[in-house]
């Protein structure tokens, strides 16, 4: 199911962050592998809000792998640039997609976007559910 776009506030969430040293080449270009740490800061406080972070789904008995990642990467994140790396809920009946946009904080530029999806596993056999148990729906407030 895609989610119409007025989303409900806890469904997304949006960080800050500032481009550090460790993160560029010589060019100060971020690394592109660096892109999926930003989003998961981002996916970590989306969680957080929704208050079913990862020790939460530990102990709801599922575990939540990432099963596919893309990244539309449009310009560069540079040396000590400001962003606002932004994570919302897109779909949640099967699995649940998380859509990402980075920009920048100052001008509001669009430089990468992206999505990961992430499926239920039963902890307690490690069998994939093709259907989001109904605690992630409770705390979406769906359910």
């Amino acid at each position: 199911m895609t989610v119409k776009k007025t989303l409900p506030d806890n469904w997304r969430a949006e960080v800050e962050l500032q481009v550090p040293f460790h993160d560029v080449d010589m060019m100060e270009v971020a690394w592109h592998g660096h892109y999926v740490k930003y989003f998961e800061i981002a996916r970590c406080t989306l969680l957080d809000r929704l208050e079913y972070d990862y020790p939460q789904m530990r102990e709801s008995g599922y575990a939540w792998p990432v099963i596919d990642l893309r990244i539309r990467y449009a310009k560069p994140l540079r040396f000590q640039q400001w962003v606002v790396v932004r994570a919302e809920v897109a779909e949640y009946e099967n699995r649940l997609k998380i859509n990402y946009q980075v920009r920048d904080r100052d001008s509001g530029a669009r430089l990468t976007k992206g999505h990961t999806v992430q499926v239920a596993v039963d902890m307690s056999n490690g069998e994939m559910l093709f259907a989001s148990p109904p605690v992630l729906l409770q705390k979406l407030g769906v359910a």
